[in-house]
């Protein structure tokens, strides 16, 4: 599913209403029919609440609220309208919607300061279900006292609050707030989500997220470059495998790193990469940690050394053929050796590259722009944001202001795909597109989760077409991305089944592997139903 941003929602609403006929209040009564269906259906047939609350803005979000709560009084529910504004300052729909309310029995109270909202609050006593229908997805400037004291006592008194498109005092574009926001449990997002959903504040504050339906032409909403990263958006190439295929035919996968004390990062990332479905997977670390290595190994993992003297290093040079992927970086440490096998990998191996973890930390865009631009195969790039932000030499938290547009800046600098990882996660692809992976799981929030990845990353690479992992620039990269798209789906279900089996307490990096088979069970059987 697409996701846009503020000038990506006015360009849609022009091209409806302009070229398709559309009319504004069209799109208001099916935002409204089809939001108070959803309330209707999800909360208000089974939780007994003596009102319906709306507050109202003085702008088409306003509108929206109003005929969300026309149509819930015509489906015989109670509900009161808090004007935060004077019709006098509302545009001609938004008095007309208020017009219909009324008609329909909507209550409604005109409120100047916040001491009335609280009076009704206290006096009622009950519990209490609120439609913030105040500010949408325009809202750029701070919020106005008035605004902000509305938000501190919404938050304090809501048993149930739902927001309208976007929370009120979350900016539409950047997902930031200016001191004070609703903290929504749903949002109901009219048509399409948001940037602002995914990103800062927005992404704390938007609570669940529904998409409610309101008239968009589907011409309108297709294109974009920013996407949901679902299940529906993987593609069949990648999901299903030849059941006739030898172990060959599933690739070989080399994870380099594991220094000392680390050994334990190769060895997760080697063996997702061998849960994944890799047909063989090599283990390489450097010599004086390669006993702490076999002795955790398993048998169906291969090991090696890392060269370090010049003549195992041409020689290893002459064998990376030998490799369908590589996964640099787990435990790999900092060191001047560490920085050298990871530029030789770069410089020689033609073949997909994961870089993760410390083979990103001995790098930086200054520096080493030059290397990842002129390879010729498939180079990702797997940081945190506090990786990311050293690598890019910027602050981390302007990093965390505006993720999706660092983020496509670095894709396009280096040529590279780079998986920005976080509780939400961007995936950037080279060409143009970037895909969102919301999916909050602090179980994963623990020591090895990010080695698993990286090597669901590199098993799936290395099971690509032979012409694709190893073709020069200019070949498609599709199926590359759809290996990449598949690997983080598989990750983040797998995540989800581990929390659900062992809390996300109790959850390791070794619970995600184990929760693999179930996640790529998941995912081949989406497209059977």
């Amino acid at each position: 599913m697409r996701v846009v941003n503020a000038r990506e929602v006015e360009a849609i609403e022009e091209i409806t209403i302009k070229e398709m006929g559309f009319s504004e209040g069209l799109l208001i009564e099916n935002a409204g029919m089809n939001g108070a269906n959803y309330l209707h259906e999800t909360f208000l047939v089974d939780l007994a609440f003596q009102e319906t609350i709306i507050l109202v803005g003085k702008g088409t979000n306003g509108a929206n609220g109003l005929a969300i709560g026309r149509h819930l009084a015509n489906k015989g529910h109670s509900v009161r309208a808090f004007l935060l504004f004077s019709p006098e300052e509302f545009d001609d729909e938004l008095n007309r919607q208020l017009s219909l309310a009324k008609k329909f029995g909507v209550k409604t109270n005109e409120i100047r300061n916040t001491e009335q909202l609280e009076s009704y609050f206290t006096q009622t006593g009950d519990d209490f279900f609120i439609i913030d229908a105040i500010l949408g997805m325009g809202y750029r400037a701070p919020l106005s006292n008035y605004l902000f004291d509305v938000v501190n006592l919404i938050n304090d008194y809501a048993t149930v609050l739902i927001a309208l498109d976007v929370p009120t005092g979350i900016k539409g574009d950047t997902g930031s707030m200016s001191g004070n926001a609703m903290r929504a449990d749903f949002t109901m997002a009219i048509g399409l989500p948001k940037v602002c959903h995914y990103i800062g504040e927005g992404a704390t504050h938007s609570g669940q997220l529904v998409i409610i339906e309101c008239g968009f032409p589907s011409k309108t909403l297709s294109g974009g470059d920013k996407f949901l990263l679902g299940l529906d958006s993987i593609s069949d190439e990648v999901k299903f495998r030849n059941k006739f295929a030898h172990k060959n035919t599933f690739g070989h996968c080399l994870v380099v790193g594991g220094s000392q004390g680390m050994t334990g990062t190769v060895l997760m990332a080697s063996l997702a990469a061998l849960k994944v479905g890799t047909g063989l997977v090599t283990a390489s670390t450097w010599e004086d940690c390669y006993p702490e290595l076999c002795s955790r190994i398993v048998p169906e993992i291969m090991t090696g050394l890392i060269p370090t003297e010049k003549e195992g290093v041409d020689e290893i040079i002459k064998e990376l053929a030998r490799w369908d992927s590589i996964v640099l970086g787990p435990g790999l440490g900092r060191s001047k050796r560490a920085r050298s096998t990871v530029l030789r990998v770069l410089n020689h191996f033609a073949g997909p590259v994961v870089v993760d973890a410390d083979a990103i930390r001995v790098l930086n865009i200054e520096e080493d722009a030059k290397v990842l631009t002129d390879r010729k195969w498939p180079t990702i790039l797997t940081p945190h944001m506090g990786e990311f932000a050293d690598f890019m030499g910027v602050d981390k938290a302007k990093v965390l202001e505006n993720p999706m547009g660092h983020l496509k800046r670095l894709v396009e600098r280096t040529n590279s795909c780079i998986l920005l990882k976080g509780a939400c996660s961007y995936l950037g692809l080279p060409n143009g597109e970037t895909f969102i992976n919301y999916f909050p799981n602090d179980g994963m929030a623990s020591s090895g989760s990010g080695d698993v990845l990286s090597g669901i990353l590199g098993g799936l690479l290395a099971q690509s077409p032979m012409e694709v992992r190893s073709s020069a620039m200019f070949a498609d990269k599709s199926i590359i991305y759809e290996s990449l798209k598949l690997g983080v789906a598989a990750h983040t279900l797998a995540g989800k089944y581990a929390s659900d089996e062992y809390g996300s307490r109790a959850m390791t990096a070794g619970s995600i592997i184990n929760g693999l088979s179930k996640a790529f069970k998941e995912i081949e059987e989406s497209e059977e139903v």
